[in-house]
């Protein structure tokens, strides 16, 4: 919720749209409002919550037990209805409960809402204003003013092993990106964006970010489909981690051939996950769960000789390979050039 997409098609109630991502896929048209250029750059300015807590719920009252108005997940944009807060009208029906003040275009940069953020409390509920122009009421702890929260991001090895725990248990889901379930690639999306780091939606896309690191292969080893006799097997995962760190993505798939663009097929990349270190990684494949590329460990997960490519993200933000911290997207904060 809260994210800026463009609305590329539609019929009928349908309509592709495409994200910061960038990446192009199918919604409702309730699941959406819609604006022009104007109201585009005033949303993107105005103050927001970013929701923290993995669950939550936008409640009608300050009350744990009003009705609800909408469930959140982690990574969910809320506008502040804070009267001394700047902010605009995404609809004509402006509710009574919110007070609307004409934005500051001198102040829209993320590190002025940060320092200046004020937001108003009711006990221990924050008042909060959906992208749709509801307003309701999220628990304190649930939430974080969004310019802040980015602001004091640290995308290191610890803190990604951290969110990447968190899901641990979530169900499997096929083109899954939230705490209700993830696939592969949804998943390495959700523990980079609550780190304040965007990638690209797809595995096939998140193999070409970062910088590369190098996975030493015996030549026969992905011929044979993983038959190799264990101790071999063993050997040879520990070649192609050995140049791992913790937080490096690893991918599985079916490398190059020969003769690319002619007779040959380029890599083709099925699966991603994030290495924690020993061996082990942790990945959305049935449910998120931890694993094992060493043959013999308990937790061997045995489709570990189709890894083929690991592209380290850590350390390499805003560098023009891919990988963007959400302070530098346009599509979360404005720029100022």
């Amino acid at each position: 919720m809260g994210t800026p997409v463009e609305i590329t098609a539609e019929t009928s109630y349908w309509r592709q749209v495409q994200s910061p991502d960038p990446y192009k896929a199918w919604c409702l048209d309730m699941g959406l409002v819609e604006m022009d250029k104007d109201q585009l750059m005033a949303y993107i300015a105005a103050p927001k919550y970013i929701c923290t807590a993995f669950y939550s719920h936008v409640l009608s009252a300050p009350d744990e037990k009003s009705d609800p108005v909408s469930d959140l997940v982690c990574g969910d944009l809320l506008l502040s209805c804070d009267p001394e807060n700047s902010i605009f009208s995404v609809t004509d029906d402006i509710p009574e409960t919110a007070r609307e003040k004409t934005i500051d275009r001198r102040d829209t940069s993320g590190k002025r809402i940060a320092r200046s953020w004020k937001h108003r409390a009711s006990g221990e509920y924050l008042d909060v204003w959906l992208p749709s122009g509801i307003h309701g009421y999220v628990k304190a702890t649930d939430i974080e003013p969004f310019a802040k929260w980015a602001m004091t991001r640290t995308p290191d090895a610890r803190h990604i092993l951290a969110q990447a725990a968190g899901f641990a248990g979530v169900p499997y889901q096929w083109g899954g990106t939230s705490s209700k379930g993830v696939d592969c690639s949804g998943f390495t999306r959700m523990v980079w964006f609550m780190n304040g780091i965007l990638l690209p939606r797809n595995a096939s896309q998140q193999a070409r970010c970062g910088e590369e690191v190098t996975v030493e292969m015996r030549t026969d080893s992905l011929a044979l489909c993983g038959a190799l006799p264990e101790e071999e097997m063993k050997e040879e995962m520990l070649r192609r981690t050995a140049c791992l760190e913790s937080g490096d993505l690893i991918f599985f798939g079916t490398p190059a051939t020969p003769g690319q663009g002619q007779d040959g097929k380029g890599a083709r990349i099925s699966h991603v996950g994030i290495y924690i270190g020993g061996g082990r990684f942790i990945h959305a494949s049935r449910k998120v769960r931890y694993s094992s590329l060493i043959p013999g460990d308990p937790d061997y997960y045995d489709l570990s000789w189709k890894m083929i490519a690991a592209r380290r993200i850590i350390g390499q933000e805003d560098k023009g390979n891919g990988v963007i911290s959400i302070l530098s997207s346009p599509a979360y904060f404005i720029q100022e050039f």
